[in-house]
């Protein structure tokens, strides 16, 4: 079970959102790579990146801050989202050291995207499943889609997606306990891995986490608990390694 720290940017600042309510943001950190390296430090073996900005504007904002951080820590996968919806912003992105790009609303809006993307960047492509009451968010989870979480997995998954990254939104944010049960039903419908996120708190959500592990959850992203301070990184990811050893 690989725990990916979640660095999170908004006007180039590190932060942390409730239920991605752009309002509600507490900065942490005016270097987000200074944190990536502490996070690095900790022992984190991948980056979660998160251009907020660009999520609600519909193209990067914060591109430059992301080369920052993989320009900083080049053996250290980083996985980036927020406003990539062109083919242009993932090719940027890939030639910039980007390891993977995670799509959300173009994914939705205009799932052969994600199979024309998977063509030219094999191997490149997470599509983030955003899920609040059982619907797909789109638009930096400002609206919700009609479309079938399950439906869209196994259509991208045919595409050849290397992952999915599945959020609880209502639990985004909030440290009120992982959704353990909708993470693992998703990742028993695919073959691909499932990386949770959304409400990690403390070391019994990973054990939680752990528990599913050989049902196809592989990853879980951690942000506000490890910022907050009821998660130490470093521990939880010993754990982790322990409960749940990867191949």
């Amino acid at each position: 079970m690989l725990l990916i720290p979640a660095i999170d940017i908004k006007e180039r600042k590190c932060v942390r959102l409730r239920e991605g309510r752009m309002d509600s943001a507490t900065v942490f950190s005016d270097d987000p790579v200074a944190m990536a390296t502490r996070w690095v430090e900790a022992g984190a073996r991948r980056l979660h990146v998160v251009d907020l900005d660009g999520a609600f504007a519909g193209e990067p904002k914060n591109a430059g801050v992301v080369r920052d951080v993989v320009e900083a820590h080049p053996d250290v996968p980083v996985q980036v989202g927020g406003g990539i919806r062109s083919e242009e912003t993932v090719e940027a992105y890939i030639q910039a050291g980007v390891r993977f790009v995670i799509l959300g609303t173009r994914a939705v809006a205009a799932p052969h995207f994600v199979a024309d993307l998977c063509v030219e960047f094999p191997a490149h492509v997470i599509v983030a499943l955003d899920v609040r009451d059982g619907r797909l968010a789109v638009d930096g989870w400002s609206k919700l889609s009609h479309h079938d979480p399950f439906d869209l997995a196994r259509q991208f998954e045919r595409d050849g997606v290397e992952a999915f990254v599945f959020t609880d939104i209502g639990r985004d944010g909030m440290m009120s306990g992982v959704n353990v049960e909708a993470t693992a039903a998703l990742a028993r419908k695919v073959s691909v891995p499932v990386i949770a996120s959304g409400g990690i708190r403390d070391l019994d959500d990973v054990r939680a986490l752990c528990a599913v592990a050989d049902e196809g959850v592989g990853a879980a992203i951690t942000g506000r608990a490890i910022y907050e301070g009821t998660l130490d990184f470093a521990e939880a990811q010993k754990l982790a390694d322990e409960l749940a050893p990867g191949p």
